[in-house]
């Protein structure tokens, strides 16, 4: 039998955890003597034949802490999964990884903002991060996407790598798994209940060399996330939002108290087009133009609202807003228009 068939043997014993995994094997000395020091019954060793046989059939991928291919970050955090599953291209693991998390309700430009930023990552060579749930995670999913090639994200998953949840994310799935990976410590065919997605959690914090933090309830998941990842020493950013809304709770409580940095754009990171020598500056737009950006930003504005700030009509506004959308300088979006 294989290492890798006596290491699922112990992983997949009821009772047993990372820890304990890791306790056995020191004990007994490696993976089959710990395997046969359980004396498994025959129906634990006929399961455990039967997920490998399906991993093989569905073309996922077993990778072990002791694997080159383990990604280096999760492997750093103390009881990490002993054994991973993967569905994609491996390669991805390979790459320095950003997480980034948020709220399943996250606003239009909460999402636009947070796919641009993944975008930016994935064109700086980074494998985006999330745990493929909706509104924040897909959008970082997808932001990653946008950027040409392969291996650019990774969904982490809580339940069997090949099951997909939710099911409105299905087309996202295949995506992921078509350029990039999607990588769960459940066995395969796997349905998770909530407290897989705790641990989830844990793991997508885990293996980011940094988290960014985006539209979020003070007692959500994604809060959940952002202190494993302080505990784990991780660099923490969040991204700000209206105060009034409950959505921006968490990440303007993390910069408040000091414990993410103010992330404001992919300029944080990385030399940006704003930040290149021969880049136009906004003198060469008109002095319209440039009023009208400077009271943009994220969080979207009306049309109406817009020719009050800057006494116009509307009919005025809407032919600058025009150019500017031209340009790739703002969006509209529900609510209005923001800046990009």
């Amino acid at each position: 039998m294989s290492d890798l068939f006596h290491r699922l043997l112990i992983i997949r014993t009821p009772g047993i955890g990372p820890a304990r995994y890791a306790d056995l094997v020191a004990r007994f000395g490696g993976a089959a003597a710990a395997a046969d020091a359980l004396r498994c019954d025959s129906a634990h060793v006929d399961a455990v034949r039967r997920e490998m046989d399906a991993a093989t059939a569905r073309g996922i991928k077993y990778i072990c802490d002791t694997d080159e291919l383990y990604p280096a970050a999760l492997r750093g955090v103390k009881n990490h999964p002993p054994v991973i599953s993967a569905r994609g291209n491996l390669e991805t693991l390979r790459k320095r990884v950003v997480s980034i998390v948020g709220t399943r309700h996250a606003t239009a430009a909460g999402m636009m903002f947070t796919a641009d930023l993944a975008a930016a990552f994935a064109a700086h060579g980074y494998a985006v991060a999330s745990g493929m749930a909706m509104g924040t995670d897909t959008a970082a999913h997808r932001g990653a996407l946008r950027s040409p090639g392969d291996a650019q994200t990774i969904a982490v998953v809580a339940g069997g790598v090949d099951y997909v949840w939710p099911l409105e994310n299905e087309s996202l799935y295949h995506d992921i798994v078509a350029r990039g990976v999607v990588i769960s410590e459940m066995p395969v065919g796997f349905v998770p209940v909530a407290t897989n997605f705790i641990q989830r959690n844990r793991w997508v914090a885990g293996i980011g060399e940094k988290l960014i933090l985006g539209e979020a309830d003070l007692n959500s998941g994604s809060m959940a996330t952002a202190r494993f990842a302080i505990g784990y020493g991780r660099e923490i950013w969040a991204i700000p939002s209206h105060p009034a809304d409950a959505r921006s709770a968490g990440p303007n409580s993390m910069i408040a108290s000091g414990d993410a940095k103010l992330c404001r754009g992919a300029g944080d990171f990385f030399m940006t087009d704003e930040k290149k020598p021969n880049k136009k500056n906004n003198s060469e737009k008109s002095e319209s133009e440039n009023i009208l950006l400077d009271k943009l930003g994220v969080v979207a504005i009306s049309e109406s609202v817009l020719a009050g700030l800057v006494q116009k009509s509307v009919s005025e506004i809407k032919r600058d807003l025009v150019v500017l959308e031209l340009q790739g300088l703002v969006r509209k979006v529900d609510g209005g228009y923001i800046r990009m």
